[in-house]
C-alpha cells in the first residue's frame, strides 16, 4: 500500500517549486503561497496529472512549459480566471482540490513524482489507444480461430477412430473453410 503523501511533504515540495520555477500566471503563485501557508487545506490537495477529469482542480503551468497558463475545473465548468479560484478555494477548504504542475519535463522529475498522487477520476479506458484496441482484437480473433480449429481437430479424431468417413469429409470441409477464411483476413496469414 503506498503511503498518502503528508502536508509537509506538500508543502515542502511547493515552497522548493516556487524557487525553482517560474509560473505563466502571477495569480498561481498566491494560490501556491496560501495553500503552503495553510496546512489544514494542504491536507486537502492532492497532486495529480489529468486534472481536468477531477471534480474540482487546478493546472497551473510554468514558463518553460508550452500547456496553457492557468486552468481552474469544477464540475465540468472551466474558468481560467485565477482570482475567482482563488476566493472558491479559500470558502470551500474542507473539499478536494487536485492541482497539476505542467513544467519542462515534470513526467521524469523524481520530486514531483514523490507528491503525486493516482488520479481516481481518470476514464477506464483513457490509457488504452486505437492500437491496443487493434491488437486485442488480433489476440483475441488468432484465440478464437485456434480454438475451433483445434475443436475441430479433435471431432476429426474421433471420426476416424469411429471409422465414419460422412462426418470426417462434412468436418474436414468445415476445417478446411475455416483455414481459408482466416487465411484471407488481413491479421493472419
Amino acid at each position: 500500500m503506498i503511503s498518502p503523501v503528508t502536508a509537509k511533504d506538500k508543502k515542502s515540495f511547493i515552497q522548493w517549486f516556487l524557487n525553482h520555477y517560474r509560473l505563466k500566471k502571477r495569480e498561481s503563485v498566491w494560490i501556491l503561497n496560501y495553500l503552503v501557508n495553510h496546512n489544514e487545506l494542504l491536507a486537502n490537495v492532492h497532486f495529480v496529472r489529468d486534472v481536468k477529469y477531477c471534480p474540482r482542480g487546478i493546472m497551473m503551468t510554468s514558463h518553460c512549459s508550452e500547456e496553457v497558463p492557468f486552468r481552474f475545473y469544477k464540475n465540468h465548468l472551466v474558468t481560467t480566471d485565477a482570482e475567482k479560484s482563488f476566493h472558491e478555494i479559500r470558502l470551500n477548504q474542507n473539499e478536494p482540490l487536485y492541482l497539476q504542475l505542467n513544467f519542462k519535463k515534470s513526467n521524469q522529475h523524481s520530486y514531483y513524482a514523490s507528491v503525486l498522487e493516482e488520479n481516481p477520476f481518470i476514464p477506464v479506458d483513457y490509457y488504452i489507444t486505437n492500437h491496443d484496441k487493434d491488437l486485442a482484437n488480433q489476440i483475441l480473433s488468432h484465440s478464437l480461430y485456434e480454438y475451433k480449429k483445434n475443436s475441430l481437430l479433435t471431432e476429426i479424431d474421433r471420426a476416424l477412430d469411429d471409422m465414419n468417413l460422412e462426418e470426417f469429409q462434412r468436418l474436414t470441409d468445415r476445417l478446411n473453410e475455416l483455414k481459408s477464411s482466416n487465411f484471407n483476413q488481413p491479421d493472419h496469414k
